[in-house]
């Protein structure tokens, strides 16, 4: 390590939009691991047209291509649909959380225990009903200088987002504290070579630094919850 630094560095991309395989890509080509938060219910077997995030038009993947385009990376849950949760009858909240989570099991072939709440929408109900549908944890958009260990894993909150000017003080600061470092974003966001390139330079930075280690939120979250004698074992 540097100067005994140390930092563990988490990112999370939400949504399944086709950028994700340029995304994937690039991640492969520096180790970095990362956390996709996707939505089944919104997903044809083929890709399909969404919305325009300004002049762009933005595509989502089909579930055909998920299993290839996500190979390697941690997969958490963000709702069936992506409605705002908080809104919703006990009934169709426990639907968007537990189908969904059912289908990306099914799907993946892999346990699916995290989970990122649409819109960072969030009240004691939903929590309540993310946790009985089987999850660990739960990633809001709230920003906190101190992400991990959180005081309520149903409440894990970010640093930043990936392409916040203040990006590199956040990075320095978890550093210095030998923190935790969570930025997260959608692909989809990337609208120019140049953001692609910074994005780059951001990831081969992280992996280059020797006081950096790449970590998903699952067992982070898992660790922080065993009890000392089975990590003395």
């Amino acid at each position: 390590m540097v100067n005994g630094d140390h930092i563990r560095v988490i990112q999370s991309w939400d949504d399944g939009v086709v950028d994700d395989i340029r995304l994937t890509e690039l991640l492969r080509h520096y180790q970095a691991t990362a956390t996709f938060n996707l939505n089944p219910g919104l997903h044809q077997r083929q890709r399909s047209f969404s919305w325009c995030y300004g002049d762009k038009e933005v595509w989502r993947l089909g579930v055909d291509e998920w299993v290839e385009v996500y190979a390697g990376f941690e997969i958490a849950n963000h709702s069936l649909n992506h409605p705002y949760l908080p809104d919703l009858s006990l009934t169709d909240l426990e639907r968007e959380v537990r189908d969904s989570r059912h289908m990306l099991q099914d799907w993946f072939q892999q346990p699916v225990r995290g989970f990122c709440y649409p819109f960072g929408g969030v009240n004691p109900a939903v929590k309540v009903a993310v946790r009985s549908a089987g999850h660990v944890y739960a990633r809001t958009v709230n920003e906190h200088e101190s992400v991990f260990p959180p005081a309520d894993p149903f409440e894990f909150g970010v640093s930043c987002r990936f392409a916040d000017s203040a990006f590199w003080n956040h990075y320095e600061r978890a550093k210095t504290d030998k923190g935790v470092f969570c930025f997260w974003g959608h692909s989809y966001e990337l609208t120019s070579e140049a953001m692609w390139a910074d994005l780059e330079d951001k990831i081969a930075r992280i992996t280059a630094d020797r006081a950096a280690e790449w970590v998903n939120i699952e067992p982070l979250i898992e660790s922080d919850q065993k009890p000392v004698e089975v990590l003395k074992s």
